[in-house]
């Protein structure tokens, strides 16, 4: 299943971005309204929770500075990743999109489709609070 934000312009350079999006206790700012948990577990790690859904562990797995972050669940019983790739828009501005990836089998697929998609849009959305 591959799910996409909206490609959200950030009054920051890419660099910028990258370097803000690299410290995964950033993520905090970026999270929805509806957030039950947030606790920063490493130098790279991080667990999450919202409202009714099950508590989620991210993990850095990739940075290729400035374009490109990826984040992966910790677990591998749901397997999926989170990708922000960072284009540059000007000297001091930069377009951030997230791409999820994950595999989950078609009834699972069917229930988290719409709560993931909204995650990720408010997830976009918030950079400009970086």
């Amino acid at each position: 299943m591959n799910l996409e934000s909206p490609k959200v312009t950030v009054e920051k350079s890419s660099q910028e971005l990258f370097d803000l999006l690299s410290d995964v206790k950033n993520f905090e700012k970026l999270m929805p309204d509806n957030i039950a948990k947030f606790e920063v577990i490493g130098e790279d790690a991080f667990i999450f929770g919202l409202k009714g859904m099950p508590e989620i562990k991210l993990k850095m797995k990739e940075k290729t500075a400035p374009n490109k972050i990826v984040l992966g669940a910790a677990s591998d019983k749901l397997p999926f990743s989170l990708v922000a790739n960072i284009d540059t828009v000007s000297e001091n501005s930069s377009a951030v999109k997230l791409d999820f990836e994950g595999e989950f089998n078609a009834m699972m697929a069917m229930m988290v489709k719409g709560p993931i998609s909204k995650f990720i849009e408010t997830l976009a959305a918030n950079m400009t609070k970086l």
